[in-house]
Formats: structure tokens, sequence, C-alpha cells
């Protein structure tokens, strides 16, 4: 079990730092570094665009993909809007992207009450876990976005999966 665990990590580690293709002229392989395509904020989410998503039964907030942000790029990555509504009444706007080829989501900007953006400063990729504290990310990627592991074929799909429900994951972490 623990070779197979030790082959998983290096395929990921692979992966997240560039991805082995083969050269045609010389017949071997050649690594080549993931570069992630220019991202265009979008408009503010309108309440008519908002799809709701379950994120667990521990949780007394609300959560919403904006329908119209969603976008699957060239370069692997779902992006989208996500808006939170706090029982107390606050609201959370951010568009941020994930990648389900390394399990990993960043913020891009958060969204401010006039409807403008403020970009992220942090341009890190962080680790998506299914935990109880950010649990949202982890709904979105075991049953919306990446279901087990591999990313949604085109926004349609997504917005799809959104309006049924989600897909449950098969997908054990």
């Amino acid at each position: 079990m623990s070779l197979l665990r030790d082959v998983l990590f290096c395929s990921l580690l692979l992966i997240a730092t560039g991805v082995v293709v083969a050269d045609p002229e010389e017949g071997d392989y050649v690594v080549q570094r993931w570069q992630e395509e220019a991202v265009h904020l979008p408009a503010a989410p309108q309440s008519e665009n908002l799809l709701p998503f379950y994120v667990s039964a521990t949780t007394t907030n609300k959560f919403f993909v904006d329908a119209s942000s969603i976008s699957v790029g060239n370069d692997g990555v779902v992006r989208y809007t996500l808006v939170v509504l706090a029982a107390e009444g606050g609201r959370n706007v951010s568009y941020e992207g994930m990648r389900c080829e390394t399990r990993e989501r960043r913020i891009y900007a958060a969204g401010r009450s006039d409807g403008s953006w403020s970009t992220s400063r942090n341009h890190q990729w962080s680790p998506i876990q299914d935990a109880a504290a950010n649990r949202h990310y982890a709904a979105l990627f075991l049953e919306y976005f990446c279901v087990g592991g591999a990313i949604v074929r085109n926004a349609d799909e997504a917005r799809d999966i959104l309006k049924r429900g989600g897909i449950p994951s098969t997908k054990v972490w």
C-alpha cells in the first residue's frame, strides 16, 4: 500500500510542477510547465443568476455560484464567482479558480458592495481539504466541478450539475 501511495505522490508532484509530454522528434519525454491563462474579472453577480449548492448540515451559511461567471479554461481551471450569505446577514463575494488536477484553489478578487472587484494580493494556490472550515471548497470539488478528480467539460456542464444539486463523489480523501 505504501508503494501505491509513493507512486501517487510522485505523480501528483509531476503534475503540480509540469506536464510530461512526448517529444516527437527525440522520442523522449519532456516536462512542460503549467501556465495559467490570463484572468478577466466578470460582472458583479446578479441574484437571478445565483445557483445554490449544498455544503453540509452543520453550516448555517448559504452558498451560491453565479451561473454567468462560470468558465472552464484551456489551462484546466474552473473559474466562478462564489457568493456566501451568512445567517447573520453578511454577504461575501469572491471570484475564484479551482484546479481539479492538483486539488487546489485560489481567490482572484473579492467583491465590493458597489459591484467592483478588489484583486487579491495572494497569487498562491491553496490545497482543498475536506474539513469543516471552508467545506464549501471540498463540496465544489467533490460534487460539482471535479467529480472523481476529473474537470467538468465546459461551463454548461458545470451549470447543469449545480442545477441538479451535484453528483455524489466516489473519490476517497
